[in-house]
């Protein structure tokens, strides 16, 4: 989970109970401090008046804060809100309290009027980052939209060679790309991975794992002496050059010239915690990077594939690269070497079942959208070659497969185990982007 730094104040009005809303701020504050994986950076006393919002934004600023939470602890002048935007330029949570009992009629916090006031004042102003909560618990969706704002503006990813032949919907604007998420793409040559110097110590622990973890009775001796190898190599360029992903240019040249397509690879590598993309495929590992930020386990790329429109199914499934360590455990974890002449050298196995959420961050005519879906992957007998899930959506599969298609996806995208959706329709309301699905 990307851990992120988050700055917290409270604004309020003494013609209102702001003793009160002291007090709940400090609730607040406890609360908070049980989040994993954010530092937090509180103004401790209540902000009241301009000069005190001044004030809490420069401490704010230089604390190098992701994202600002601004509670209503009462109605509170317009100015505060504004003063504190004017020098944290971040994404902002404005959070409303539950009124109180009122005390002999009178209104105790009018804290969502407070919220109005400060929405429709940043509004007005041409800023849409901010994001409203109401209640006394903590928007941890939020907080996980700030971490994969985090996570793309600070990753740095490589593309080693360039994108697979004719996949001309997979290649980006990076200029765009920058503008929109912060990444500077680095660019790798494919011989940059063929003619590494690694060390037999490195190769033989790979190629332990390997023999651990799969079934090599359909491969030759060399070929998984080729896959420990190249698993070696991946690993050592990757963090020798601070790489937090890599999309790598998988085919034609691949099996080629190194001997082996690097599927069987991947699959290892991204169970260590790897984050590799087939195919050149640069969204879909940026894709990868978001969904690992809030806390998903592994993701991987997939196709929407083999749509059963009857049975009201899809295969999410690639010709066998998704990490091993999220094999269903009754199936044959293999390698197979069924494409590319016999040098495929591919994972074979059914995923594992549970709930599933898939996203993909896309981009098309210089603007950027985010696909989103929700679903169940059920269990299945092991009946075709790579790896797969077999996934029903909360929608009908006729209605997410038109959705692809007349949008435009792009036919990767990254699946991972749980539930993460919000966050990413946050994300897309900070960022400004389309949100297609969920």
């Amino acid at each position: 989970m990307q851990k992120i730094k988050l700055g917290v104040v409270c604004l309020a009005r003494k013609t209102f109970d702001y003793l009160a809303a002291q007090e709940l701020y400090g609730r607040i504050k406890g609360k908070l401090c049980g989040v994993p994986d954010v530092e937090w950076h509180f103004i401790d006393e209540l902000v009241i008046e301009v000069p005190e919002a001044s004030k809490a934004a420069a401490k704010l600023s230089e604390s190098g804060i992701d994202g600002l939470v601004v509670i209503s602890g009462t109605f509170h002048l317009g100015h505060l809100v504004l003063e504190l935007h004017k020098k944290v330029r971040k994404p902002i949570l404005l959070w409303g309290l539950d009124e109180l009992p009122y005390n002999g009629g009178k209104i105790r916090l009018n804290s969502v009027c407070g919220v109005n006031l400060n929405a429709s004042n940043l509004y007005k102003s041409g800023e849409r980052t901010y994001h409203v909560v109401i209640g006394d618990k903590v928007e941890t969706d939020w907080i996980d939209a700030i971490r994969i704002k985090k996570t793309l503006s600070s990753s740095r990813i490589g593309i080693i060679g360039y994108r697979a032949h004719g996949f001309f919907n997979l290649g980006i604007d990076e200029l765009s790309t920058y503008r929109e998420t912060g990444i500077l793409l680095d660019h790798y040559e494919l011989d940059s991975i063929f003619s590494r110097e690694v060390s037999a110590e490195e190769i033989e622990v790979s190629k332990g794992d390997v023999l651990r973890v799969f079934n090599t009775e359909g491969v030759s001796q060399n070929q998984v002496d080729r896959v420990a190898t190249l698993a070696a190599k991946l690993k050592d360029f990757m963090t020798s050059n601070s790489l937090d992903a890599v999309a790598i240019r998988c085919w034609p040249e691949f099996a080629n010239t190194f001997g082996i397509s690097p599927c069987a690879a991947m699959s290892y590598l991204q169970s260590l915690g790897f984050i590799t993309g087939c195919e050149g495929d640069v969204e879909g590992v940026m894709s990868m990077l978001a969904q690992r930020a809030v806390g998903a386990e592994t993701p991987f790329l997939a196709d929407f594939s083999q749509v059963d429109l009857k049975g009201n199914f899809a295969l999410l499934w690639h010709c066998g690269v998704a990490p091993c360590n999220l094999a269903d455990g009754s199936s044959v974890c293999s390698l197979d070497t069924y494409f590319a002449g016999g040098k495929g050298v591919t994972a074979d196995f059914v995923m594992k079942p549970g709930e599933f959420s898939v996203c993909r961050l896309d981009s098309a005519n210089g603007k950027y959208r985010v696909f989103l879906g929700h679903g169940e992957a059920i269990p299945m007998e092991k009946s075709l070659k790579g790896t797969y899930m077999k996934a029903v959506f909360d929608e009908d599969v006729r209605t997410v497969l038109e959705r692809v298609v007349y949008n435009g996806i792009a036919h990767h995208i990254s699946v991972s185990y749980g539930n993460h959706i919000e966050s990413f329709k946050i994300l897309a309301r900070i960022n400004g982007w389309e949100v297609i699905g969920g």
